[in-house]
């Protein structure tokens, strides 16, 4: 059966595309990629559908991490840190969605960021006895401060309180980066729990739908949003280049995950 695995075709095409040159494999990438968006293009008519399915996804992988926390009464590889930030960057965005146009949006964050503090709290008390602290040791002042220095040097200009545009802009900046301790965690575990990767997975899929939404809408637009930062506003630039850091931040992981996948198994050790 070994053999037969070795030699299936999905093997055979990944074991191909491993020797590809470089610049090869990026091109490959880069139509994938253009492929992808064209048929979200073609399937989804009110670009507002696109944040929403990324939120939901992001929902989705917190959901399986609760359950992974009831079922299997284990956190381990799980970041602690990162669920913390992301309960911070989500709490940010949620109080500034309540006091400009409660939707949708702010219903999802709410969801979030109560999933979010569900699962801090299971690994903060509950199951504290399995979570590795030594293996979660990234410092989170290192992304909080710089997210919001950034904040307040480059946020929307609105008719809105100066305080909630700084704040918005941070829980964006904030996000960009928020993963960095999960991924960091699973590099020093030197392995990938499995519903961690389901959520790990599930943040770059997220992340994809929200990075169409930009390029779709410059897109449609012919480059407005980017001509905007010529003319001294930078806040679309900057929420554009956040989107694109957190989505080739989490590109590589999905590569491996959806590779093993279709291979078949599971996502084990994070790719060196």
């Amino acid at each position: 059966m070994g053999t037969k695995r070795d030699s299936s075709p999905v093997n055979v095409l990944f074991e191909r595309l491993r020797k590809l040159p470089m610049k090869v494999k990026i091109f490959s990438g880069a139509l994938l990629a253009v492929s992808a968006l064209v048929a979200l293009k073609l399937t989804i008519t009110n670009n507002y559908y696109y944040f929403i399915a990324a939120e939901t996804i992001h929902v989705a992988g917190i959901i399986a991490l609760i359950y992974k926390l009831f079922a299997l009464k284990t956190c381990s590889g799980l970041s602690l840190k990162t669920q913390e930030l992301t309960a911070i960057f989500v709490a940010a965005r949620l109080s500034c969605s309540t006091m400009t146009e409660a939707n949708i949006h702010t219903v999802l964050d709410l969801i979030s960021l109560l999933s979010t503090l569900v699962v801090i709290w299971m690994i903060r008390f509950r199951l504290k006895s399995s979570y590795i602290k030594e293996l979660d040791n990234s410092r989170l002042y290192f992304v909080v401060v710089p997210s919001a220095i950034l904040a307040i040097l480059i946020h929307p200009y609105t008719h809105h309180w100066r305080l909630i545009r700084i704040v918005w802009a941070f829980s964006l900046y904030l996000e960009a980066v928020s993963v960095l301790p999960q991924l960091r965690f699973m590099q020093n575990a030197k392995m990938v729990e499995t519903f961690t990767g389901y959520y790990v997975f599930a943040l770059g899929v997220s992340r994809f739908m929200a990075l169409a939404y930009w390029i779709i809408q410059i897109y449609e637009t012919g480059g407005t949003y980017l001509f905007l930062a010529g003319s001294g506003y930078f806040w679309f630039l900057a929420a554009f280049v956040a989107e694109m850091v957190q989505s080739f931040i989490l590109a590589d992981f999905c590569y491996y995950y959806m590779k093993s996948f279709v291979q078949g198994q599971l996502l084990r050790k994070m790719p060196v």
